[in-house]
């Protein structure tokens, strides 16, 4: 057996490659949508793509299954698990099998054995692996978003994310029996996730990439929790707010998400078309670093920096229907355009580059400016009251501490709240240190709101003064 690990920094995602080393055949778990990255490392290895599988409908990537299966005439291995509600609708338009807990498959000599875990989802499977011709035991479990290193999957996100409303508390106790099961595995056995630290999928993920049912029933909090009341109210409390883009996935991936084929890279566009593009509506997103962008942007644009966070924003603050234009380097343009297909961001017609763009700006008196200001500027405003300021912070972070007299309006909320916010005063925005005010100030900017302020510092610097703060 031969197993190779992949993993998506910017989505916390891993996926894997398992191939049969005297039959020369692989399938891949929980594939990503930049489906190269599979087919060149089987070519490497002397493999042939024969299955793809995934342990459940995924909310924070576009899978890869689909095209996957596309590319390589694969057999796709998908649950049947679940209500109706959660079936996969593009199954059927090619070679496939839907599984049921307990169903066992073949690839070359190593066995695959679906178990139906729900919690996170109702038609969550993960899978035992075994090597056939060294052990009639199984080596691991791909465990997808049921079990991480140190945490477990959240199970209120059908409702927070795709609006199934009163789902999270039954989900949480589906949850709770499927981890009676695992504690029934062997310790021995190694815990292959589908997400790392940084994944929204969970709230304490760990940084290892792997571990063992053992290490996990000894010290994962979720394991360590019999009583089914306690837990339920444990694993809801405190989740992460989802990325706004989470329910635009879970449709895409149960729908099956449009074939690629070969990336296509947009078209260069001349600084001058800039103009009309703005004029019709269309979203202009400047990935510049914020510094970049502060010292002079083009108003109707938004500035979305192309950095770790880069898809949380982009899924949270771009419309998913309308045509996409960019602002990029011409070196970085393809690995953007890479990264944004990954959450089903297909639509971009084109992109300029930033140089030229301020040139332009400049010359036709286009260039503008957000002002920023020190955290401590932020107590003499709420004295005199000649602005208003809004934290920008997520729902979790507010409640845990803010300053006193300023409302909470996240970021990901912040389009669709617009009519919250004043636009016959300054508006002055923070977060934590400075980076998602800084987004949140471009946004207000871009939809109309005359004057934004960001607050560079932010929450953690007021904190560390020894500023007042509410709870």
């Amino acid at each position: 057996m031969l197993l190779r690990y992949f993993y998506d920094k910017r989505l916390a995602q891993a996926s894997y490659l398992v191939g049969c080393q005297s039959t020369h055949e692989a399938l891949v778990v929980d594939p990503a949508r930049a489906v190269d990255q599979y087919i060149v490392a089987a070519q490497q290895e002397g493999l042939r793509i024969i299955g793809v599988t995934e342990t459940h409908i995924h909310a924070d990537f576009v899978s890869g299954s689909r095209e996957l299966a596309e590319r390589t005439g694969a057999t796709l291995y998908l649950s049947d698990e679940g209500d109706t509600s959660w079936k996969y609708q593009y199954a059927t338009e090619r070679p496939h099998i839907l599984l049921k807990d307990g169903d066992e498959w073949m690839i070359g000599n190593i066995r695959f054995q679906a178990l139906h875990t729900p919690g996170h989802t109702p038609e969550h499977l993960s899978y035992l692996v075994t090597d056939t011709i060294s052990a009639d035991q199984p080596m691991g479990l791909f465990s997808g978003d049921f079990v991480f290193v140190g945490d477990v999957g959240r199970p209120d996100l059908l409702e927070q994310a795709a609006g199934l409303a009163g789902s999270a508390e039954p989900a949480a106790r589906q949850l709770h029996r499927s981890l009676q099961r695992f504690r029934e595995l062997p310790d021995y056995l190694q815990l292959w996730p589908a997400h790392g630290a940084g994944s929204a999928c969970g709230k304490a993920l760990g940084a290892v990439p792997s571990s063992t049912v053992g290490y996990e029933k000894l010290f994962n909090w979720a394991l360590r929790i019999a009583d089914e009341d306690e837990f339920v109210r444990t694993v809801l409390a405190g989740q992460p707010e989802p990325p706004a883009y989470f329910a635009v996935m879970k449709r895409v991936n149960k729908e099956g998400p449009p074939l690629l084929g070969v990336l296509r890279v947009p078209a260069r566009l001349r600084a001058t078309g800039l103009q009309s593009v703005l004029e019709r509506g269309a979203q202009v997103v400047d990935t510049r670093p914020a510094e970049e962008y502060d010292h002079g942007f083009v108003s109707a644009t938004i500035n979305i920096p192309y950095d770790a966070d880069f898809l949380t924003w982009m899924g949270a603050l771009v419309n998913y229907e309308q045509p996409l234009f960019l602002i990029a380097g011409a070196q970085e343009i393809e690995a953007i355009v890479n990264d944004l297909i990954c959450i089903g961001l297909d639509r971009i017609e084109g992109y300029f580059k930033p140089e030229a763009v301020s040139g332009w700006a400049e010359r036709v008196g286009q260039l503008s400016v957000i002002p920023r200001v020190e955290t401590s500027e932020i107590e003499r405003l709420l004295k005199t009251g000649e602005a208003a300021i809004f934290d920008v912070r997520g729902a979790a972070e507010y409640e845990a501490g803010h300053i006193p007299d300023v409302p909470n309006l996240p970021l990901p909320a912040l389009r669709r709240r617009l009519n919250e916010v004043p636009t016959d005063r300054p508006v002055v925005v923070h977060c934590a240190s400075g980076a998602r005010s800084a987004i949140a100030a471009s946004v207000l900017r871009a939809a109309g709101v005359p004057q934004t302020i960001n607050v560079v510092g932010g929450f953690d610097e007021w904190r560390a003064a020894g500023k007042p703060i509410d709870a």
